[in-house]
């Protein structure tokens, strides 16, 4: 059990390092993005020395609000006009057109604005993919039956580190929507290595055999739904 350990370890923590390193290299998202918690219908974001409107992207509870380089003049501020049917409001940040990744959060009701992603909002999306994917996964792992303690304890272990360093790779892309699905393809791969690997030497329970097909099913299954749930969900 402790070798079985030492090898989840070791190989998680190349998995890990790999993970954080490619999202470091990921394609640059928009310029500037604003977040917007249970938006109204006809919410409007505009840059008020262009009039250009924000590309919105609309996912359950949020809306992303986009504004690419192109859509800036060479200022290093920007108002924005937030309007809906009845009133607008007008918002100043401070933007050089050459920086990326700049994101905000409004509060429409407080009418406030504020850089960056709010601090929960990583932690309920990610632990909300894994439990779902934790979910589907282990419902394959009965059905496939596995029964032992020392299997399940090992599968959650496994699949806790493998679908955590999936999502917070897919977390880097959170503002890149077109290659959301390319970069869930490519982490998938490298899970489906990784947890064939693990489920093969750590597992003990059933045939080495059993394992493999278990884990290119369960990850096959965990594939497809995450690809419908990056479609429904804020990501």
């Amino acid at each position: 059990m402790k070798k079985s350990v030492l090898l989840i370890f070791c190989i998680s923590v190349f998995f890990l390092v790999f993970a954080v390193i490619s999202s470091a290299n990921s394609a640059e998202p928009p310029s500037i993005v604003i977040i917007v918690n249970n938006p109204p219908e006809n919410l409007s974001i505009s840059l008020e020395d262009t009039m250009t409107k924000a590309i919105v992207y609309k996912k359950a509870w949020e809306a992303q609000y986009s504004f690419y380089s192109r859509d800036l003049r060479g200022d290093s501020s920007h108002t924005l006009i937030v309007s809906n049917d009845t009133d607008s409001d007008y918002y100043k940040i401070d933007v050089p057109v050459q920086s990326y990744r700049n994101i905000y959060t409004l509060d429409i009701k407080n009418k406030i604005i504020t850089p960056g992603i709010h601090p929960l909002r990583s932690v309920i999306l990610v632990s909300l993919r894994v439990f779902l994917t934790l979910l589907i996964e282990g419902c394959i792992f009965w059905l496939f039956g596995f029964r032992g303690k020392k299997s399940w304890v090992l599968f959650l272990v496994i699949n806790l580190v493998t679908q955590g360093a999936l999502n917070l790779w897919l977390d880097s892309f959170a503002i890149t929507q077109s290659y959301l699905i390319l970069a869930l393809f490519v982490g998938e791969v490298l899970v489906f290595i990784t947890e064939i690997a693990l489920f093969s030497i750590a597992v003990k329970e059933h045939k080495v055999l059993r394992r493999i097909v278990y884990t290119l099913s369960a990850n096959t299954a965990s594939l497809v739904a995450g690809g419908f749930l990056i479609t429904l969900l804020p990501v």
